[in-house]
């Protein structure tokens, strides 16, 4: 460039007021350029030899003197041109990332090419992206970005394209170089890779986060295609997520684990980004922090997301159940107004997800058959985990006064029978329920609690149940009869050379004789007084016990003393005082009293 083009300026013109227009000092004007954003005054010479667009406009009108040429459809608007117009002046400024890409496009519109003058703009910008930026990961996110106002001209001259092949070649080998730089050797000479160490690889997830939702999918799908690690693609997703979900959120929760959730009104560009991370997700287990699906998936109903999209969360979750939290399945009812207060629709089809998954476990080769059912199995052990998640939801939400019972049995139910172990959590559960909804008919109030096996209640919570008004008295008799076969078992069991019955031959109840006490013939005094019977036998029965236990200590004391006919002698005078059940233990034992004699012929005729 000459001395005199150098010195050359632009500055912007006081006399006009409507437009923003511009013009070179020292340099008479003869055109004026009108494109979008402003107005330039310039000299056509310049703009002709070194444009083909303008040359062929000027040469339109050779007849008549054209003083005024319209651009309106120029990528990048006045700021593209002034660079252009500096370019065919000879004005110096420096080419860098964020401006490449507006030459580019602006060089192929005004066709600046070599055809019309030597080292033109278009290949002065095609060099630099060539040989610079592609080489630089940051400058090829920064002209992505810029490349975001200038669509679709930056995607034909395939701007867009080798930058993403550029970051998603330059992400993945930065990968390589993490991993081999983590490698060391052990104790034993043997190379391994140090889990420990922090990866640094994965410093191009923060630029990312900077582009446009469109231009994010299209390099996070070419950096999988590339083979970058799943865990890097989840952490970048999240930190998306982060930045573009809560703009106007003040509610992400500030923990290790990041959640999404939205607050404000629905947002379109808000709907886009959640169902654009939630394809993007890798297809691997435990690589998506399960908060963060969570989170997702609150601001996918807030959103009305797609169906697709809603299902897709609630599988991962379903997967990965085991590990969540009570606050995680907490998910508030957006829409249904006057509805519950919790969305127990959305965790039902999580737990159906959840039983599918372990019913397709179960369905597998012999092999992972036998390792499903096996005690220690991790999907055994993810079952007892979830089945305790479950119970400690249904007692939070149980006081919710709008919760249908058929609702809150779908979910009680949405777990395999054996699932459970202990029922105490299912217990507390509808016992919450039941205090909440006072209102509850009889004949549902007895459908609920069909959902307890009272067998499987621990004695505190037998012992509570016992003494429960709001339970059904069909299943307060149920109780006391666990509790009281459970107490005898437990005799039985201290002396297991008697020679006595089992106990559950001789104290069996069917559940047809169950049904026919509880019919609608049946008198509720009796019922109420064999309740209170059943109440008094099983105070004696654990007094028996406590005594028995006591003898128990006193005769293992004589067995270390006394040979073995002296202790026979002893432990048949004991048995025979005691007399446990009525039975005649021995011909000299004395009769039981009349009142024990009462309560066994009572508790014979029922069962």
């Amino acid at each position: 460039m000459n001395k005199h083009h150098s010195q050359l300026a632009l500055t912007k013109c006081s006399r006009h007021q409507r437009y923003n227009e511009w013009v070179f000092r020292d340099v008479p004007s003869d055109i004026m350029i009108v494109v979008d954003g402003g107005t330039f005054s310039l000299h056509k010479f310049p703009l002709v030899s070194r444009s083909g667009r303008i040359r062929k406009l000027v040469a339109g009108h050779r007849d008549s003197d054209i003083s005024m040429i319209e651009l309106l459809s120029l990528p990048g608007g006045a700021e593209s041109f002034e660079l252009a117009a500096k370019f065919c002046y000879g004005v110096n400024f420096e080419i860098t990332a964020a401006n490449v890409a507006q030459l580019c496009c602006v060089s192929d519109y005004l066709e600046m090419t070599e055809e019309y003058s030597k080292n033109n703009l278009g290949s002065r910008a095609e060099e630099y992206l060539k040989v610079v930026v592609s080489k630089n990961l940051e400058m090829c996110v920064e002209v992505l970005k810029q490349c975001e106002n200038l669509l679709p001209l930056a995607d034909e001259l395939k701007i867009v394209i080798r930058c993403i092949d550029a970051i998603a070649s330059k992400a993945c080998v930065e990968q390589i170089a993490s991993s081999f730089s983590r490698l060391e050797y052990s104790s034993s000479g043997r190379l391994h890779m140090n889990r420990q160490a922090k990866c640094e690889g994965d410093w191009w997830i923060e630029d990312l986060s900077v582009l446009r939702i469109d231009l994010y999918q299209r390099v996070i799908t070419a950096m999988k295609c590339r083979g970058v690690r799943p865990e890097s693609i989840a952490a970048s997703l999240v930190n998306y997520a982060q930045k573009e979900l809560t703009k106007k959120s003040t509610s992400w929760n500030q923990s290790s684990q990041p959640k999404v959730d939205l607050v404000s009104g629905s947002n379109d560009h808000e709907k886009v980004v959640v169902e654009t991370i939630v394809s993007l997700m890798p297809v691997e287990k435990l690589v998506v922090p399960i908060t963060f699906l969570f989170g997702l998936l609150r601001s996918a109903v807030m959103l009305d997301c797609t169906v697709a999209c809603r299902l897709d969360l609630e599988r991962r979750i379903g997967s990965q159940l085991e590990i969540a939290t009570l606050d995680d399945l907490l998910i508030p009812s957006f829409h249904n107004a006057g509805e519950t207060l919790f969305d127990v629709d959305t965790v039902h089809r999580i737990l159906v997800s959840f039983s599918q998954q372990e019913d397709s476990d179960e369905d597998m080769d012999d092999v992972s058959v036998f390792e499903s059912d096996s005690p220690t199995s991790p999907s055994q052990t993810a079952l007892f985990k979830v089945a305790k998640l479950v119970d400690n939801y249904l007692a939070e939400i149980a006081p919710d006064a709008n919760l249908k019972l058929n609702k809150f049995i779908a979910i009680a139910e949405s777990l395999p029978g054996h699932a459970r172990t202990i029922h105490d959590g299912l217990y507390r559960a509808i016992d919450v329920y039941l205090k909440a909804h006072q209102a509850l008919s009889d004949p549902d109030r007895r459908r609920l609690c069909k959902l307890i096996d009272f067998q499987k209640l621990s004695q505190e919570s037998g012992a509570h149940a016992a003494q429960n008004e709001r339970l059904p008295l069909q299943s307060i008799v149920q109780v006391l009869y666990f509790e009281q076969m459970r107490l005898r078992n437990a005799l039985f069991c201290s002396y297991p050379d008697d020679d006595h019955k089992p106990m559950h031959q001789s104290w069996r109840i069917n559940s047809s004789a169950i049904s026919a006490a509880m019919s609608p013939r049946d008198n509720y005094a009796s019922l109420r007084r064999e309740n209170r019977e059943l109440k008094l036998e099983l105070a004696r029965m654990r007094m028996r016990l406590n005594d028995l236990e006591k003898d128990h200590v006193c005769m293992k004391k004589n067995m270390e003393k006394s040979n073995s006919r002296r202790f026979m002698s002893t432990f048949t005078k004991k048995i025979g005082k005691l007399n446990i059940f009525g039975h005649s233990f021995s011909r000299e034992s004395s009769s039981p009293s009349k009142r024990s004699q009462v309560t066994d012929s009572k508790l014979t005729e029922r069962t």
